[in-house]
C-alpha cells in the first residue's frame, strides 16, 4: 500500500509529523531506563530512534514488513535488532520487551485486532503495549487539506476514513479486543511549519502511502488541478499545520 518506496521518500512525506508523535507515544508509553523495547511497524524509523535515544541501540528492537524501510532503519540506527515481518506474526518469544509501541501502523494491518494481540503477547506481563493512529475520520490528520482537496475533483474517492482505528473510540476498542488490560485513550497533536507551499506538496508526489497512490493515479491536468486547489486554499506558505493522532495504552 504504498510503502515500498525509500526512507527518504517516506521522510520528506510524513517524517515532518511522525517524529514529534513518536516522541509523544514513547513518554506516554513510559519508556524508561533499562527497559527492553519494541517498535511495530517501524518504518525508517520515527519511533526507534525514541527509544534508542531513552534505552540505547542494543534495548531496542524493531520490525517492518517492507525491505527498504527495514534496510532504511538498519542503517539509521546500527545495533538495532531490525526484522522483516508483520505485526501479525512477530518473530519474537513471548514476554520478550518491557514495552511495545506502535506509531501510525494499526490502520494499515491486515487484522489489527491480531497484530496488537501479538505486540501484547511478545511484552511482558505488566508491560506497556500502546499504538497512535491519526484522526482520519474527523479529518485532523496531516493530509487533510489534500484529501479534502481531491474530494472536489474525484468525489467518489474514497480516501481513509474507514480504515480501522482512525475514528473516536476505535483505537482503544482494538486494543481491548486485543486482550490489553487497563486500557486508556488519548488525543496528542502535531503542529509543523511548512516554509513554503511547495516544500509542502512536493513529498505528495512520490507515490507514498493511499494519498500518494491517488495522486499518482491522476493524469497531469487533475493533477494540476488539485495542485491549483490546495495552493488558493494553503497560500504561499509559510502556514502551520495542527495534526491530531488518537493514542491507546494499556498492560499486556
Amino acid at each position: 500500500m504504498g510503502f515500498d518506496v525509500p526512507g527518504e521518500a517516506y521522510d520528506r512525506f510524513m517524517g515532518r509529523y511522525s517524529r514529534p508523535l513518536a516522541g509523544m507515544l514513547a513518554d506516554w508509553l513510559e519508556v524508561s531506563e533499562g527497559q527492553r523495547a519494541l517498535d511495530v511497524g517501524c518504518g525508517p524509523g520515527a519511533l526507534t530512534g525514541h527509544l534508542v535515544e531513552r534505552l540505547g541501540a542494543a534495548q531496542v528492537a524493531a520490525v517492518d514488513p517492507s525491505p527498504t524501510f527495514v534496510e532504511a532503519c538498519r542503517s539509521r540506527f546500527p545495533g538495532v535488532d531490525v526484522r522483516e515481518g508483520t505485526a501479525e506474526a512477530l518473530p519474537y518469544d513471548d514476554g520478550s520487551f518491557d514495552v511495545a509501541g506502535s506509531c501510525l501502523v494499526v490502520h494499515f494491518m491486515q487484522d489489527p485486532v491480531g497484530g496488537l494481540a501479538e505486540m501484547a503477547r511478545v511484552t511482558r506481563a505488566g508491560g506497556r503495549v500502546g499504538a497512535t493512529v491519526w484522526d482520519l475520520h474527523g479529518r485532523r490528520e496531516p493530509m487533510a487539506p489534500l484529501w479534502g482537496a481531491l474530494e472536489e475533483i474525484d468525489p467518489d474517492h474514497p480516501g481513509e476514513r474507514r480504515l480501522p482505528g482512525g475514528a473516536e473510540g476505535q483505537l482503544v476498542a482494538i486494543l481491548e479486543g486485543a486482550g490489553v488490560r487497563d486500557v486508556e485513550g488519548a488525543e496528542m497533536a502535531v503542529t509543523v511549519t511548512h516554509p513554503t507551499f511547495e516544500e509542502w506538496w512536493e513529498p505528495y508526489l512520490h507515490g507514498v502511502g493511499p494519498v500518494g497512490e491517488s495522486v499518482a493515479a491522476l493524469g497531469p491536468v487533475r493533477r494540476e488541478q488539485l495542485r491549483a486547489t490546495c495552493r488558493e486554499r494553503l497560500g504561499d506558505g509559510p502556514f502551520d499545520l495542527t495534526a491530531v493522532a488518537f493514542a491507546a495504552r494499556g498492560r499486556a
